[in-house]
């Protein structure tokens, strides 16, 4: 299998070489050159399997000529061995066509586990074949960071530098990175928002005086290998729910947009997928891109749902590509232009190859603390704001026919309640606790640098400690 990038000029590379990339050297992401599909025969002989099988089965197109299958097969048992419950992904029913799809049963209670679990023995594995270091950086809005740093701690040949926007993710998330303390973790809080965070780390990618130095590579959701792990839940929950034979619908909250777009992936590969919601909270840039076909970046406000406090969603540029024809010239002038004036309008082709599966909706704090109460007084359910926000967004699109009563509507469930207690707790009156395995979180020291919110402070700190662990 080759990659691409979704901007054109940087070389194709296999799926060794896009996982310790990352991002690609001209800026844009890589995406498969040709997306790998199976027949309506080859999904129903899927059913059954368990979830470290069928992860096996769905990523091996994608890594075929990097790992054998019985290499990939003893790394999806590995990880996926190790969760708190032996469904990994499991399904809970809500009512009569609304279902949860619980991603929060790995090491730190967020979907982004199900993925950079794997992702960290993936480094492991191709960094010891090619007898290499790796500096990771990345950027966090609440548990991509956590996942991350859970995955690679104490690897040798791996150091991460992870940012984290000082005051605007919940104690839990900002705990479960700086509590551990592995020398090869670092942990930066910064001056800002997420999205300053996330450019920064995007810019040290195509900074020559970085590259030169250190070995970069990515745990964002810009990390092709990242995404190709979260298409496999999308086939897990769709096999139990009929597919094939059945359509079923996603409501997905949405930051980043790389979750979702692992469900477009999925489609492509031959999931009947009815929908795809795209849910927002109040930064609701992907909704107004969906909708009107506006991606302009606004101020981000801080909300009960840090995770989703983004403007600029790095993943919707593999859906502008992939929609829009995959034009890499085009697809760089479009970006160089958003990432100059922040306002970007997509192309007819694009609005029109999105809207063939995509819808969203916005949920305000108001909808997102409602969408929390019915889920506890109805099913006896208790769900993170985040959730709370793509059940609000199906639920609302339930009910106005944009997804017929007779298909399965899957909200994921992206975090466990008990990393936003405060907010659970106003919502529902109780206070969820957190599971066995991490509670003593707040018992436990922790450790960060404060740094300035601009480029040179990031680059200057990363430069200066890399390769001290």
């Amino acid at each position: 299998m080759q990659y691409v990038s979704t901007r054109g000029s940087a070389p194709a590379l296999d799926f060794e070489g896009v996982t310790l990339a990352g991002l690609a050297s001209d800026g844009g992401l890589y995406v498969p050159a040709q997306w790998p599909r199976f027949s309506a025969d080859e999904i129903r002989a899927l059913r059954g399997l368990a979830y470290p099988d069928l992860a096996a089965r769905i990523m091996a197109p994608f890594v075929a000529g990097s790992l054998t299958e019985d290499e990939l097969l003893a790394l999806t048992h590995k990880v996926y061995g190790d969760f708190g419950h032996a469904a990994v992904t499991p399904l809970v029913q809500l009512d009569q066509q609304h279902w949860l799809l619980e991603l929060f049963h790995g090491p730190t209670l967020a979907f982004k586990d199900v993925a950079l679990q794997l992702l960290g023995r993936l480094f492991e594995t191709f960094l010891e074949r090619r007898g290499e270091r790796l500096t990771i950086v990345g950027a966090t809005s609440g548990d991509t960071g956590s996942a991350a740093i859970q995955a690679v701690a104490g690897l040798d040949r791996v150091e991460i530098f992870m940012l984290h926007p000082k005051g605007r993710v919940s104690d839990v998330q900002r705990r479960q990175m700086t509590t551990v303390l592995s020398p090869n973790v670092h942990n930066l809080a910064i001056e800002g928002s997420f999205d300053d965070a996330q450019a920064h780390v995007k810019r040290m990618f195509t900074d020559g005086d970085v590259t030169a130095t250190l070995n970069l590579g990515a745990v964002n959701s810009i990390n092709w290998a990242r995404l190709m792990a979260q298409v496999v839940y999308y086939f897990a929950s769709a096999l139990q729910l009929g597919a094939p034979d059945r359509t079923v619908a996603y409501s997905v909250p949405t930051g980043n947009f790389g979750d979702v777009f692992a469900g477009y992936v999925a489609a492509k590969m031959g999931l009947p997928i009815e929908r795809l919601i795209v849910a927002t909270n109040i930064n609701d840039i992907l909704h107004r891109a969906l909708s009107s076909g506006d991606y302009s970046a606004g101020g981000v406000t801080a909300t009960i749902t840090p995770s989703m406090d983004i403007q600029v969603s790095s993943n919707f540029e593999r859906l502008l590509f992939d929609a829009g024809g995959r034009d890499g010239g085009a697809m760089a002038e479009q970006m160089r232009a958003f990432e100059a004036t922040k306002a970007m309008q997509l192309t007819n082709a694009q609005a029109e190859g999105a809207s063939a599966l995509f819808t969203s909706a916005r949920a305000d704090q108001t909808e997102t603390a409602r969408a929390l109460q019915w889920a506890y007084r109805a099913a006896g359910q208790v769900i993170d704001p985040h959730t709370g926000v793509g059940l609000h967004a199906a639920r609302a699109l339930a009910d106005n026919g944009t997804v017929p009563a007779s298909v399965p509507l899957v909200t994921l469930a992206t975090a466990h309640p008990a990393k936003f207690p405060d907010a659970v707790e106003r919502a529902v009156g109780m206070r969820p606790a957190l599971p066995a395995r991490v509670g003593d979180l707040f018992g436990r020291a922790e450790s960060f640098v404060e740094i300035a919110g601009d480029y040179a402070a990031t680059r200057d700190y990363v430069l200066g400690h890399a390769g001290n662990a």
